[in-house]
């Protein structure tokens, strides 16, 4: 049995949407941006996943990863994986050649693309536009070409970051309106950093504002399945019930590695006499106070306003409205002891937003970032009342 879940279903669903999009779904090449949290397994869903269903359905794909080399300019490393697509193409035999030419059904691996400008200053003053560049490679490979930035929020960290999203933004709207296009140029951007992913479609002075944003779908039941038919495989005495590791999985937040982590301590901690399912639902429950307090550790570093203002979030059924009012400024000066300004919550807020802690939903409106931490909490508190 392989060592990786594949969810090749998912993959070939999502890849269809946006090579051929229903009528319902043309506004996926404006963009798509999804979102989901760090160890949910994202990454390695789109290498090994919706990249190979993307390139089944036609598509050209480049692919880089800005968490890479974090000392990198963002912009600087898309350039790159971009010029080093476009070099592959010009070349004769290269690997990217191959792939076009599986799935084109057109020997194209014996000769090179010829593009019409030079690629060691792509996308910098002097150079050719990122536009230029991707309209001669949608035109010469007469095909749609997918740029995938994975952590993609990373771009909007610097000023050329942002200016890079224009440049990309740029290039869309220079391929996908023309009537006869021969291809279509799709943006798909990936990060862990919810809060700053939304900001990406939702706020107008970002480039792809109004593009489409989804959350991560994260692995569930079929993976538990897939973990404990590969433990049962390998000989595992006692393992506990599907039902049992389903809900350890969820309790874990959907973490691969936690869930697998849980059951390693399982195999080492449970008696001969011991009740699987009922140790691993207490070692979840252990691991999971542990990672969650990590995080509200973060925000009990920020000071007293940014836990006040953390919890007023955490404590609401729904998204939060309100946080700057004055009423809101009240119960904060409450909070703390010391009377709070108005005109001191948005920094604040503005920090739990760079945290990945809090997230703008809307005009307004915001929400905790992970819905995993936010129930840990109201569970502590909970406890706390009790």
């Amino acid at each position: 049995m392989s060592q990786y879940f594949s969810r090749p279903a998912l993959a070939a669903e999502m890849a269809k949407q946006l090579i051929h999009p229903s009528v319902l779904n043309e506004g996926l090449r404006s963009g798509l941006f999804i979102s989901g949290q760090r160890r949910t397994g994202k990454t390695t869903f789109l290498q090994r996943d919706l990249i190979p269903a993307l390139e089944a359905e036609g598509a050209l794909v480049i692919y880089v990863d800005l968490w890479s080399d974090v000392k990198s300019n963002p912009a600087q490393l898309v350039r790159v994986a971009i010029a080093a697509a476009l070099q592959e193409l010009q070349t004769p035999g290269s690997s990217m050649l191959a792939r076009l030419s599986r799935v084109s059904g057109v020997d194209v691996g014996g000769f090179g693309f010829k593009f019409g400008f030079k690629l060691d200053k792509l996308g910098e003053p002097g150079g050719a536009s990122l536009a230029q560049a991707i309209t001669e490679l949608v035109d010469q490979s007469k095909r749609d070409v997918v740029l995938v930035v994975d952590e993609v929020q990373q771009a909007i960290t610097t000023e050329e970051g942002n200016e890079l999203l224009l440049a990309l933004k740029a290039a869309r709207d220079a391929v996908n309106p023309r009537p006869d296009t021969p291809g279509y140029f799709i943006f798909l951007g990936t990060g862990s950093h919810r809060a700053m992913v939304s900001e990406l479609t939702t706020r107008r002075q970002q480039a792809f504002n109004g593009a489409t944003s989804i959350s991560y779908p994260v692995l569930d039941a079929d993976y538990v399945d897939f973990i404990l038919a590969r433990l049962a495989q390998d000989g595992a005495q006692k393992l506990p019930s599907r039902d049992a590791g389903i809900t350890a999985f969820r309790t874990l937040g959907n973490r691969p590695e936690e869930l697998l982590r849980a059951l390693r301590q399982l195999h080492q901690s449970l008696p001969a006499d011991g009740d699987p399912d009922a140790t691993l639902a207490i070692i979840a429950a252990t691991l999971r106070t542990s990672m969650a307090d990590i995080e509200l550790e973060k925000v009990e570093q920020m000071g007293g306003l940014a836990t006040a203002i953390f919890e007023r979030i955490a404590s609401t059924e729904g998204d939060a409205r309100g946080i700057f009012s004055v009423e809101a400024a009240a119960e904060y000066t409450e909070a703390i002891g010391r009377e709070v300004k108005v005109e001191e919550i948005q920094p604040v807020v503005n920090e739990l937003m760079a945290g990945n802690l809090v997230m703008r939903r809307g005009h307004g409106l915001y929400g905790i970032t992970d819905p995993f931490v936010q129930e840990a909490w109201r569970e502590k508190q909970a406890i706390l009342r009790n």
